[in-house]
């Protein structure tokens, strides 16, 4: 599997870790990661979320309506690192405030639409920019919002422009209940669904890009939980909601103090522990990981996973290459190896 270096980019939360660790021998490589404006080729929309919709289903003009809330050879390589716009201006809110998982502000059609779908919690307000050219996603998400009597403003573009957060919100701008943190405890229960638990540990990712992409190709691939670091990562800003597609609305996530002390614990929960490094002579493909609980992890952007990390994984595991770059970007390292454990846990699914 993969291991990602954390790059340099202008996230809020950047830092450097070392990484040495069981079974190495290589080193890292440096492809450049995240696609700007968003993760357009990586899969659909996902999150998990609980709540019920607020306000009335009305359609306003609202000039000036106030806001609230506002793997060396296989593994990753560093990102282009570039995190959201500067956070200032009406309804926004500075990054040292924001408490918890985020995903309060949500911008861009397909993630407005996947909240609005997904009624999984309480949505305050939604802005469309006005003179926009016809589109039947935008009226999708007129006809979910009136369902669940959230208020729409119509407002100006300039107005839309000073509200968002991301480079390119395509009109659209939700405010929400920001996004409940779960229990580790929890995420290691079987699903609703009685799938047994597909875990991803993310340790240190700081590019917003890397992580809205990560969050989509997992929910695509079937993972039931995502565990994140509280300190020296990316959460789940505007630009993170909008790459993910809507995946932060089916998704239930982990904020942990650490992730070695994480990992121990998913150890005694009976869940197997994988880390992507790019060096290890295993390779993913002839793990067993279709039959029983297990967690992939994979590292920040530039350096991959810390030394702790790895020791504190269960098993190490590469991603083999073939061609002549030395690694992979996290995101797309993250997307193979999900979708590996996807592949083993569908022929080992009983029909019916």
């Amino acid at each position: 599997m993969n291991q990602a270096g954390r790059g340099r980019g202008r996230g809020r939360n950047s830092g450097a870790r070392g990484s040495a660790g069981k079974q190495s021998a290589g080193k890292l490589g440096g492809g450049k990661g995240g696609s700007k404006g968003g993760a357009k080729d990586s899969g659909t929309a996902g999150s998990r979320g609980r709540g019920s919709s607020t306000g009335r289903a009305t359609t306003s003009r609202a000039g000036g309506q106030r806001s609230a809330g506002g793997a060396a050879r296989s593994t990753t390589g560093r990102s282009r690192g570039s995190s959201d716009r500067p956070e200032s201006g009406p309804g926004s809110r500075r990054a040292t405030e924001v408490q918890g998982l985020g995903g309060d502000q949500v911008e861009g059609r397909q993630a407005v639409r996947e909240l609005l779908s997904a009624n999984r919690r309480s949505v305050q307000s939604v802005m469309m920019a006005e003179g926009m050219d016809a589109a039947a996603i935008l009226d999708e998400i007129e006809s979910l919002a009136t369902a669940r009597r959230v208020r729409v403003d119509r407002v100006s573009r300039r107005r839309i422009d000073s509200m968002a957060r991301t480079e390119t919100s395509q009109g659209v701008v939700a405010l929400a209940r920001p996004i409940e943190e779960t229990p580790l405890e929890s995420l290691c229960e079987p699903s609703r669904r009685g799938r047994v638990p597909f875990l991803l540990v993310l340790d240190g990712i700081t590019d917003p890009h890397n992580l809205g992409a990560l969050l989509r190709s997992a929910e695509c691939a079937g993972v039931t939980g995502v565990v994140l670091p509280r300190h020296r990562s990316a959460h789940l800003s505007p630009t993170v909601a909008k790459v993910a597609a809507g995946a932060i609305e089916y998704l239930p996530m982990a904020l942990v103090a650490g992730v070695p002390s994480a990992l121990q614990r998913l150890s005694g929960m009976g869940v197997w522990t994988v880390g992507l490094v790019g060096e290890a002579p295993q390779p993913l493909y002839e793990l067993p990981l279709g039959d029983q609980p297990v967690a992939l992890v994979l590292g920040s952007e530039g350096n991959g996973l810390a030394a702790l990390t790895r020791k504190r994984c269960d098993a190490l595991a590469s991603i083999p290459q073939h061609g002549s770059l030395s690694s992979l970007n996290v995101s797309t390292a993250g997307a193979i190896a999900c979708f590996d454990v996807a592949r083993q846990r569908a022929k080992t699914t009983t029909p019916g």
